[in-house]
């Protein structure tokens, strides 16, 4: 009985292994999101008796982080901490870009944007205001002529 269970939790943990290096931060919505669903495959191959090295998991976070992201990694590695660095100073430096890029974020979001819909009648009002200040101010100007007959200006 005991062998088959040893069987069952290797079985296990080989799945869980390939979730694991199956993970990408393009499922999740964010950083938490992400990093929840690493710990919980972690957490899960550390009880079943599986010896997870710290290094590891900071390995594949920083591989599988996102294009906003790329600066962190490539940061990481130029200064050599990889080995040393903890989950939780990725997940803070992580955390930290995904604020900035947030407040960043917020800024563009907070510009006009319009339908074609509502361009268009934007234009046709700004077309109507600008005729009808043409033809207050005398000009006489129809379709582009300036009003000085066929022969362009007369001075």
């Amino acid at each position: 009985m005991y062998l088959g269970a040893d069987r069952v939790k290797k079985a296990r943990i080989q799945t869980l292994k390939s979730e694991f290096e199956s993970l990408s931060m393009r499922d999740s919505k964010d950083v938490d999101e992400f990093i929840v669903k690493v710990n919980n495959i972690v957490s899960i191959m550390r009880a079943l008796g599986d010896m997870v090295e710290e290094s590891y998991m900071v390995k594949k976070i920083l591989r599988v982080v996102l294009s906003k992201f790329m600066q962190i990694p490539s940061t990481l590695e130029k200064f050599g901490y990889l080995d040393r660095m903890t989950v939780e100073v990725v997940i803070g430096r992580l955390k930290a870009h995904e604020e900035r890029m947030k407040g960043h974020c917020e800024i563009e979001e907070k510009k006009l944007l319009m339908t074609h819909e509502e361009w268009s009648e934007r234009k046709k009002m700004q077309s109507e205001s600008d005729s009808k200040k043409g033809s207050r101010n005398g000009s006489g100007s129809f379709r582009g002529h300036s009003g000085h007959g066929r022969g362009g200006s007369h001075q």
